[in-house]
């Protein structure tokens, strides 16, 4: 089992479908969080190591996507509907 996860962690994932959409759309959210501290936070480590770990998170979510294929499905959002008791 290890192996295959050394396998898949170090092999070349070349993108596929809807990927590269994806993987925008991740870096797009992440440099909108990365501005915003950078615009509210004074400069200092805690801003620093803030903007460390969106990188890194934005970097770990890209790999799940190039390691794992196909998205989940998507979940509705929003409150739904109660469902009606069946007579």
């Amino acid at each position: 089992m290890i192996n295959d996860q050394i396998e898949r962690a170090f092999k070349y994932h070349p993108p596929s479908g809807d990927q590269p959409q994806r993987y925008e759309r991740l870096r797009a959210k992440a440099k909108e969080l990365a501005l915003l501290i950078q615009e509210l936070c004074p400069a200092s480590r805690e801003a620093s190591l803030a903007l460390t770990h969106i990188e890194n998170a934005s970097m770990w979510a890209n790999a799940s996507i190039a390691r794992h294929g196909a998205a989940p499905p998507v979940a509705p959002s929003g409150p739904q509907p109660a469902s009606s008791p069946k007579p």
